[in-house]
């Protein structure tokens, strides 16, 4: 009779176990099932993200600053796609040119008053002591100053640094810098970071060195450039101190636009 009892006992026994088993197998079924829907959704959004990204980025390197800062004020929502693409593409460069900047500007001391064209989340006047006048086409944060570039509200000759990280997108880029030396001091640096393609004249790209001409034709003086980043360039200028009263027409080269290829 015992050992027929311990047999049903050690049968109820086994049966709990196989329950329990099925009950944990359930239990990490469900909580793993809505992780693969989850990361669908998650993978369709970054794919819509980066879609509307290049819409946005190829408009602004195919239309004025005038018309971009319209495009903008239609649907600031825009503004904040475009940055949000932005930043996801930057993340894949090994070095920021920002970051090259903040590090020259930081060299200089904090006594250097700044104008940042297309300043973006303003991280360049969060990085550094310096006062910065932060510019852009749409204002999220009250220190960013909304504007088309080619007309700040600033006075003539009140910066002493004029930065443009990737910002000269507008095909009227010339009116920036115009306006870039229009409010620096003699003696004044404008730095510009440019992506690296848009300067290659093997592949529809505008040649450096005319560049450099026609920015020096503005009144400026090529101090250094660097050309070592394989995703970006960099020039250093900086403002004469004996300007020409002579305007002379400056023949300023077609910057090549990002475009992308249809799919």
């Amino acid at each position: 009779m015992e050992s027929g009892k311990r047999k049903r006992e050690k049968q109820t026994k086994k049966k709990k176990m196989n329950n329990n088993k099925r009950r944990r197998k359930h239990d990490q079924s469900q909580q793993t099932l809505p992780l693969k829907p989850s990361s669908f959704l998650d993978k369709m959004k970054a794919r819509l993200s980066s879609g509307h990204f290049r819409m946005i980025n190829e408009k602004l390197y195919t239309c004025t600053g005038d018309q971009a800062l319209h495009y903008f004020n239609q649907d600031p929502y825009l503004f904040n796609l475009y940055h949000s693409g932005y930043q996801q593409q930057m993340s894949h460069w090994p070095v920021q040119p920002l970051d090259t900047i903040i590090q020259w500007i930081k060299s200089r001391g904090p006594s250097l008053v700044v104008a940042d064209f297309g300043c973006g989340d303003a991280r360049l006047a969060k990085s550094v002591k310096n006062k910065v006048f932060s510019f852009d086409l749409v204002s999220n944060d009250p220190s960013v100053i909304a504007c088309d570039m080619s007309n700040t509200p600033l006075e003539s000759f009140s910066v002493d640094v004029a930065v443009f990280c990737l910002s000269l997108m507008g095909t009227n880029f010339p009116s920036y810098l115009q306006e870039a030396h229009r409010i620096l001091r003699l003696g004044g640096w404008l730095l510009i970071a440019e992506v690296k393609s848009r300067f290659d004249p093997n592949n529809g790209g505008a040649d450096p060195n005319n560049f450099l001409k026609a920015t020096c034709d503005l009144g400026f003086a090529s101090v250094s450039k660097d050309f070592s980043n394989k995703m970006f360039l960099l020039f250093f200028f900086q403002k004469k101190k004996k300007q020409s009263s002579v305007k002379k027409e400056i023949e300023w080269p077609q910057l090549k636009p990002c475009v992308y290829k249809r799919r």
